[in-house]
């Protein structure tokens, strides 16, 4: 499968602009450059839904969240925690808000995006602590933001991915904070893997082998002794967890342990599905105004996941 042509135009432009060497430039100045390039890039996201941002729980004290609740929802429904993506380093409520709206327009679901704390002011395990935090809160008032404990799933796009199936496993088993689902978009899996996409993808298809050490060297869980947390890619006992879709991209490095995860979770007895979009890049739900098949996808992932939570 060939790349989708209108990605092929966005690389080819941006390759064609003169950057300094990543490690040259500080993780504020990344944030700025990512916020301003998200800035009005999909214009016709749903408009017509309750948003608010309030305040949920976190590791280390309250986060910045933001409730989406659809048109014309009735007064409980299922509902998605999400986790952005972004490296754990870089993206926030605003960079993510697009697709948000899209997700939640065309699920029906109530969606709580989560502003968990950034590396490398908060290194690792901040934003695993905060996931948590954020997710036992959404239980735990349940009922003041319109959603049904039993119909709660976890989400989240690469680094978020990464912290959805974490909160999966970390909650595995616990009657009191039982999942009902995880929407693992693109996940990373592990800090470091020798997997042949990471090896054939390395450079030229938005996330490189030098964005992900970069990445890396911030959040600072390699090496940590609580690493593991981060790295469901390394867990031997898959079995328990609840059901789960897995989306990878076709010119993705994070692709082969996508669907390797997937793949074991299966093996293990979980109902397990993966969906691979062959010409896509990473990163792609959040860039529905670069290639309108991205619409497609958002759309039957969306459904997907109302089936999951119905």
């Amino acid at each position: 499968m060939s790349l989708d042509p209108h990605f092929r135009a966005m690389l080819d432009a941006a390759a064609a602009i003169e950057m300094p060497p990543l490690s040259a430039l500080p993780p504020e100045m990344i944030r700025m450059g990512y916020v301003a390039q998200r800035a009005g890039l999909d214009a016709g996201a749903p408009r017509d839904l309750a948003v608010s941002d309030i305040q949920v729980d976190g590791g280390a004290g309250p986060l910045k969240a933001r409730l989406y609740v659809p048109k014309e929802a009735p007064a409980i429904t299922g509902a998605l925690v999400y986790f952005h993506g972004g490296g754990f380093v870089i993206g926030d409520l605003e960079t993510h808000d697009d697709f948000m709206r899209r997700l939640c327009a065309a699920s029906g679901l109530r969606v709580l995006a989560v502003d968990y704390r950034l590396a490398p002011e908060h290194p690792f395990p901040a934003a695993h602590d905060d996931a948590l935090a954020a997710t036992k809160w959404t239980f735990d008032h349940a009922a003041q933001i319109g959603v049904d404990p039993a119909r709660i799933a976890v989400g989240g796009c690469s680094a978020g991915g990464n912290l959805a199936a974490c909160m999966a496993l970390e909650l595995r088993g616990d009657a009191k904070y039982r999942l009902a689902f995880q929407l693992l978009l693109y996940p990373a899996t592990a800090m470091e893997q020798d997997t042949q996409s990471r090896k054939d993808l390395a450079a030229g298809y938005v996330l490189t082998a030098e964005v992900m050490t970069w990445f890396a060297g911030h959040f600072a869980a390699i090496g940590h002794p609580d690493a593991g947390r981060a790295e469901p890619a390394h867990v031997e006992d898959l079995s328990g967890l609840p059901p789960a879709l897995t989306i990878t991209a076709g010119f993705d490095p994070l692709k082969d342990e996508g669907k390797a995860y997937a793949g074991r979770m299966a093996a293990a007895g979980v109902k397990s599905e993966h969906i691979e979009y062959p010409s896509f890049v990473h990163d792609f739900f959040i860039m529905a105004s670069v290639s309108p098949p991205v619409i497609d996808a958002i759309e039957d992932t969306a459904a997907k996941l109302k089936a999951a939570l119905s």
